[in-house]
């Protein structure tokens, strides 16, 4: 039975809604109550997400201006389940209408009709990237309490688009300021400059490029995650591939890591200020499945847009060969609005596990 619409145990969000129904919204369960939130603090996070931002992202006119509906009262949680809701304002379902029966190629549209026997052919549904509109602000309420519990800090960044790298970006010294300096959300300005120009080509060009997000969580305590199934790094791993267009994962210095040795990779233990800490961060802060109180860092990487204003070849539902070009309104690289995506999932990663550590440990 598949219940895929639901992630966490201790700190639980279920989203709904689809890409050009009414409505997109979030049910978080588990945040314990007397959290200072307001909607305020979320439609920061939504707006970071939203359409429109810039031309390196979709033309579609979107506010996303979140409503919450239960949870809340005066400003604090109250330990109840939290919907929030934002309401689709620019939807254009008509914009499908012309491949209603084909399959656009590397979207969800076949795969989902052969599991349900029936899809929405209005937008991508539940796999469009609007459905992330909960995760993310159901993540600004997770970082609220792991910035109030911990001081746990979370910043994503674009570190490469197609071949251009970020070289100026390093985990341990990016700021929420430098990354949001530019529209490619990449703290290295010179870099930013050549992705917004390659974006823009390619999108001008009918085209996509995708590329990598990395992201660091600061100040995270040891002790979090479990040895066997419920490893940090494996429900990091499931919870950002869970994401539109994801394609990998690493941890640390992740499949580089496969080019050294044992003695070049272990990470050797010392004691900074009272406290066990190691010298280097090869492990990207987890051992065992369990964070070691050292950065936990992490990388994304996206596939180019599956949209593209190109003909390409296809099949339609009457199993047929066919041609499709695409229309509508799309992001020609996905990673600037994708940023704020990959950190509320972590944020969620992060606040379960802290909650189950509590719930199990106590402290």
């Amino acid at each position: 039975m598949g219940l895929g619409n639901t992630f966490g145990l201790a700190f639980r969000v279920t989203t709904w809604g689809e890409s050009h129904g009414g409505g997109v919204g979030v049910v978080v369960d588990g945040c314990p109550p007397r959290l200072e939130i307001d909607a305020a603090e979320i439609q920061v996070e939504l707006d970071r997400r939203r359409p429109g931002q810039s031309s390196v992202t979709t033309p579609r006119a979107e506010a996303d201006r979140v409503s919450i509906l239960s949870g809340v009262f005066e400003g604090r949680t109250l330990g109840t389940p939290i919907s929030l809701m934002v309401h689709n304002k620019d939807a254009n379902p008509e914009a499908y209408r012309s491949f209603k029966d084909l399959y656009r190629p590397s979207h969800a549209d076949y795969t989902t009709e052969a599991k349900y026997g029936i899809r929405n052919w209005q937008g991508g549904g539940r796999a469009s990237a609007r459905e992330t509109i909960g995760r993310v602000a159901a993540g600004a309420i997770a970082r609220k309490l792991l910035a109030r519990d911990h001081a746990t800090e979370i910043v994503a960044y674009v570190k490469r688009v197609h071949g251009i790298e970020a070289a100026a970006a390093e985990p341990g010294r990016v700021t929420r300021k430098a990354v949001e300096a530019n529209v490619m959300r990449c703290p290295d300005a010179a870099a930013a400059k050549r992705m917004i120009a390659l974006v823009e080509r390619m999108r001008d060009a009918g085209d996509s490029v995708g590329g990598v997000i990395e992201c660091v969580a600061r100040r995270v305590p040891a002790g979090w995650g479990d040895p066997v199934f419920d490893k940090l790094e494996a429900d990091l791993a499931k919870s950002v591939m869970s994401l539109p267009a994801t394609k990998g994962f690493e941890i640390g210095s992740g499949f580089d890591g496969t080019r050294l040795t044992g003695s070049q990779h272990n990470d050797p233990f010392t004691v900074r200020g009272g406290r066990v800490r190691t010298q280097t961060n090869r492990s990207g802060g987890v051992q065992g499945g369990i964070s070691n109180g050292e950065d936990v860092v992490i990388r994304v990487a996206f596939k180019p847009t599956a949209t593209i204003m190109r003909p390409q070849a296809t099949a339609s539902v009457r199993r047929k060969r066919a041609t499709i070009v695409a229309e509508g309104r799309h992001d020609p690289c996905v990673l600037p609005r994708a940023v704020p995506m990959v950190e509320a999932m972590v944020a969620l990663v992060l606040a379960d596990h802290a909650l189950r550590h509590r719930g199990q440990c106590g402290r």
